[in-house]
């Protein structure tokens, strides 16, 4: 009888090919550029941390948490992704607590959600929690009256919807600029990276891992009151857990421009 072939696959995520090109992802590093909106607010401190892992502890003060609306224009090192917009472009809403490891100031995610597959199934490689979402922000032009553009009075929107149902939504007021986010100051994001169980033999639980990133430039911050709403019957039905993370308070609002890079990642501990 003939001989079997044998086929090397590679890649750097799945599908695998002969060539390894057919990678949804491509290695890093991975250049990112947005607009953001954060919104601070107040949660139930005894609630936050259930939520977080060993090893880290809810940083102390009223404001621990915040819901962010960003969107997002990537690529990958030689920037092949730049010729195709539909290909690195993509939106987000993410939930952020601050929090400590060691003594070190960090952030955590516990919720994210996002519009496209590719940065969904990059978020996991990362050990983000990204779920499927549809998120929109309000669009940023320097010209006409029907963008945004950051100036004293003007009005930023961000909504999340999920399985075609609105989860969240938020509007700030802007008023002035600012010299820094107090809780985007807490970096790194510290993420689990999760191994499940499929075969029985899998080392299973999780490990603290966060990214190297470089890179880091902002825009100009300006900062408003800011309204914050979720829309709790829909969430109940989903997610009883999440209702936990919602807010008592809401604080102040942000927008601004933002880059970075991340280079790949590290373990924590």
């Amino acid at each position: 009888m003939p001989g079997k072939t044998s086929t090397q696959l590679s890649g750097y995520s799945y599908p695998l090919s002969p060539s390894g090109g057919s990678s949804m992802i491509t290695p890093p590093p991975w250049h990112f550029s947005g607009n953001m909106l954060w919104i601070e607010y107040a949660v139930d401190r005894e609630a936050a941390q259930a939520f977080l892992p060993d090893g880290l502890v809810l940083s102390h003060g009223d404001l621990t948490a915040a819901a962010v609306f960003s969107e997002w224009e990537w690529c990958s090192a030689d920037a092949r992704e730049s010729s195709d917009p539909v290909s690195c472009q993509f939106s987000e809403f993410q939930i952020v607590l601050a929090c400590e490891h060691q003594g070190r100031p960090v952030a955590r995610c516990p919720y994210a959600w996002v519009d496209s597959a590719t940065s969904l199934s990059r978020g996991w490689i990362q050990g983000m929690p990204k779920q499927f979402g549809s998120v929109h922000l309000t669009r940023m032009f320097p010209v006409g009256r029907a963008g945004g553009r950051r100036r004293p009075g003007a009005h930023l929107s961000g909504s999340l919807g999920v399985h075609d149902r609105r989860f969240a939504s938020a509007t700030i007021a802007l008023q002035q600029t600012e010299e820094s986010v107090p809780l985007l100051a807490r970096v790194p994001l510290v993420h689990s990276q999760l191994v499940s169980q499929w075969t029985g033999e899998e080392s299973t639980g999780s490990r603290l891992i966060t990214s190297r990133v470089s890179g880091v430039e902002f825009g100009d911050v300006w900062s408003g009151t800011a309204e914050l709403e979720f829309d709790r019957e829909t969430i109940r039905a989903r997610d009883g857990d999440l209702l936990s993370l919602l807010p008592l308070e809401t604080g102040r609002g942000y927008s601004f421009a933002y880059a970075e890079t991340l280079e790949g990642g590290g373990y924590l501990d």
